[in-house]
Formats: structure tokens, C-alpha cells, sequence
């Protein structure tokens, strides 16, 4: 039943490195968008990082800009997350969403999640 899976989570040291993997639907994957978010214990979802549809723009939170890589594989119909110089604070569970955007912006499609995948940074 699920059209997002979330795959690529695991235990990493600090500075050390992971990709995550977005294996969606074909119709998911042409949505206008697709982010990432995560969301820590005690703490807020949060988008992490978008692409749209053609792969032309992304965009990222400041607390990852530089250290994260959002792409897609159209073949594969599956986006990913590279992640480096992982920092404790990146730990949470990551999730995948399809979404809208426009003026910049990304909107989430509430109704797709993937189950999420765990990610922790500790030395």
C-alpha cells in the first residue's frame, strides 16, 4: 500500500557520510516536487530539502546547506538524499513526501509518507 519507501538510515559517526533512497511510485515521482524532512525526538518535522520535477531547483535548510545533496534517478523513479559531514544533530528519522511548489516554496502533499528511515550520528 505504501508509494514512498524510505531506505538508507543506519549509525554513522560525526563527519562520516550516508544516502538515503526515495523508492516511489511513478505517479509520486512526477509530482510537481519531492522533499525530504526529518523529525528528531521532541522536536518538529522539518523539511530538509526539495527538488522539483525536471531536477532544475533545489533547495535546503541552512543546518544542511553544503553538507546535503538532494537528486532524483528518473530510470529508478527514486530520489536521494546524500548526506556528509553528518553532525549528531542531523539525528532523526527522515522521511519522504511529495509536494507542490511555486514561488520558491515547497508544499507538502500530506497524504504521501513513507514510513521513514532511521538516521543517527553518534560517536
Amino acid at each position: 500500500q505504501l508509494q514512498l519507501v524510505e531506505s538508507g538510515g543506519g549509525l554513522v559517526q560525526p563527519g562520516g557520510s550516508l544516502r538515503l533512497s526515495c523508492a516511489a511510485s511513478a505517479m509520486i515521482f512526477n509530482s510537481d516536487a519531492m522533499g525530504w524532512f526529518r523529525q528528531a525526538p521532541g522536536k518538529q518535522r522539518e523539511l530538509v530539502a526539495f527538488v522539483t520535477s525536471s531536477g532544475d531547483y533545489t533547495k535546503y535548510a541552512d543546518s544542511v546547506k553544503g553538507r546535503f545533496t538532494i537528486s532524483r534517478d528518473y530510470a529508478k523513479n527514486t530520489v536521494y538524499l546524500q548526506m556528509n559531514s553528518l553532525k549528531p544533530e542531523d539525528t532523526a528519522v527522515y522521511y519522504c513526501n511529495a509536494g507542490t511548489y511555486y514561488s520558491g516554496n515547497y508544499y507538502s502533499l500530506s497524504a504521501y509518507w513513507g514510513q521513514g528511515t532511521q538516521v543517527t550520528v553518534s560517536s
